[in-house]
């Protein structure tokens, strides 16, 4: 990842964004945990992640591309944005063609007003704390769907490593042992507790 600004800022001519994103998504997931992820301004940084794989029974790819998933198939650092029980929406970056990571919580940073006035809550740990909460913060829906993490309403800044474990994915029922739910250890901003 470029050490020196944003992940795709105009600066960055080269593929940046697509090298970091065009790998396993198990590698992209880990690698996020810590970076800071803003949209419009407001954001904080990356401190849960799932990944998902075509040939993972509970990945929307599974059964091949639809409509619906059209974006996991698109170029790597775009970005998949779906509704779950139909209220939710949930934020994912494309990785390798059907593979996507989650990002299912941040620790805000910036734009926290902003988030509290959306969440209607000033509990810092619970602005963020899953994919939805997430979302709701952020102001993310549909109409910021499929495009890349390299342009507004997006920025992306590297990080540092930052100590990680892993567990078991939450809220699915397929292939539900696979360890693929990275995290910050010790995190306090987190969608669950790992255990």
């Amino acid at each position: 990842m470029n050490k020196e600004g944003p992940i795709g800022t105009a600066a960055l001519a080269d593929d940046t964004l697509r090298g970091f994103f065009e790998r396993d998504a198990i590698a992209v997931a880990r690698d996020l945990l810590g970076c800071l992820l803003l949209v419009n301004g407001a954001g904080g940084r990356i401190t849960e992640t799932e990944a998902y794989f075509p040939d993972d029974e509970a990945s929307h790819s599974f059964r091949g591309p639809t409509k619906r998933n059209g974006a996991m198939y698109g170029p790597p650092g775009n970005v998949y944005i779906y509704r779950i029980y139909g209220m939710y929406w949930c934020l994912n970056f494309v990785c390798t063609p059907g593979s996507a990571v989650l990002i299912r919580a941040l620790e805000p940073e910036a734009g926290i007003g902003e988030m509290a006035e959306r969440r209607a809550t000033d509990q810092l740990t619970a602005l963020c704390s899953g994919p939805g909460k997430l979302c709701q913060a952020l102001d993310i829906g549909i109409a910021i769907n499929d495009r890349p993490l390299d342009r507004e309403p997006y920025t992306l800044f590297p990080s540092a490593p930052v100590p990680i474990v892993s567990g078991k994915r939450i809220g699915i029922t397929k292939n539900a042992e696979a360890p693929w739910r990275f995290g910050i250890q010790g995190s306090r901003y987190l969608s669950k507790p790992f255990r």
